[in-house]
């Protein structure tokens, strides 16, 4: 496992993380396989973990706090994220910070993740939604900086709404922020516009999440995938976008090289940008485990492949499925 410099925090940070969503949030989870799988990231050098009270109402995190527990001599590292007060994600624009993030439930659910974690300090505590408009409120501002001094958290990150990177560059300026999760990959190139740039600039670390378009760029999916009732993928993979994504993947494969798997192909595009500090693929799987933090063994795409892969760029707005 390759490791890169977590931004200002200066944490020595694998390439590849591990995002936690999946052991908590949705369907056909199995608790023994989770463990395992976990284990296994850990013994091949996966030291950063991304989770959130908002994945199974702090489950994900009670998951993650057991594994710290049993590698108390490692330096793990865990990102968690605080859910915003009316439960709606994304947030909408004309949502105040009053809707989302006041300070009395900044704190209220620091403190919950502090105990369904089990630790004393969260290593990095994030908003799992975002306005830009929020930047010249300087409550959210203060009660983080009552929370450092207090010695709860170590640093403040802002995960961004889905296909919006550039609603966060107000707030980056502020100085405050130490990390910003966002969605980048093959198709999702919109951050390299401005937010790279501006993360460069203010040495921010990057956390490039759905690497794999939330299961498009595995490969596996068809116009007939489904997924059992209750299944966050059911909402999200309207026909509409089922189609298109199968299309943009099946456009892929004439340029995965041989002995090459789309999923290893889609991360190794990610980590050829130098801004990106982590990856964090949902990993439910030991097979998983291990394919993709593979991917982090320094070796460079082809830049002739590297720049046909950048033709895949598929640029997308919100809309009332994509949450």
């Amino acid at each position: 496992m390759q490791e890169r410099t977590f931004g200002r925090l200066g944490w020595d940070v694998g390439e590849i993380g591990y995002g936690m969503w999946g052991l908590a949030g949705w369907t056909g989870n199995d608790d023994e396989e989770t463990d395992v799988a976990l284990e296994r990231s850990v013994d091949l050098g996966c030291n950063f973990f991304d989770t959130a009270w908002g994945y199974g109402e702090g489950r994900s995190e009670q998951i993650l706090g057991r594994l710290l527990k049993k590698h108390r001599e490692k330096r793990l590292y865990a990102a968690t994220k605080i859910p915003p007060k009316n439960f709606q994600w994304p947030s909408r624009r004309g949502a105040t910070l009053d809707d989302c993030f006041p300070p009395d439930h900044i704190r209220e659910y620091t403190e919950k993740s502090l105990k369904n974690l089990d630790v004393a300090t969260i290593d990095l505590q994030q908003f799992h939604v975002w306005e830009d408009d929020w930047a010249d409120d300087d409550r959210w501002i203060r009660t983080l900086d009552d929370l450092k001094r207090e010695g709860l958290i170590r640093g403040v990150g802002v995960s961004v709404n889905r296909w919006e990177p550039n609603n966060v560059l107000k707030t980056l300026r502020t100085g405050v922020v130490d990390a910003v999760q966002v969605i980048y990959n093959i198709f999702d190139q919109a951050p390299e516009d401005e937010l790279f740039p501006l993360c460069r600039e203010l040495n921010v670390a990057v956390i490039a999440r759905v690497p794999f378009d939330e299961g498009t760029l595995t490969g596996t999916l068809t116009r007939e995938s489904k997924w059992p009732e209750g299944d966050w993928r059911n909402t999200y993979f309207v026909p509409e976008n089922l189609a298109k994504s199968v299309d943009r993947a099946e456009a892929l494969r004439p340029l995965i090289p041989d002995g090459m798997t789309m999923p290893e192909l889609a991360l190794r595009f990610i980590l050829e940008n130098p801004v990106v500090s982590t990856i964090i693929p949902g990993m439910r799987k030991v097979r998983n485990v291990e394919a993709n933090l593979a991917s982090s063994d320094g070796r460079r795409l082809p830049a002739d492949l590297t720049a046909s892969l950048r033709t895949h760029r598929w640029d997308r707005t919100p809309t009332k499925w994509s949450q």
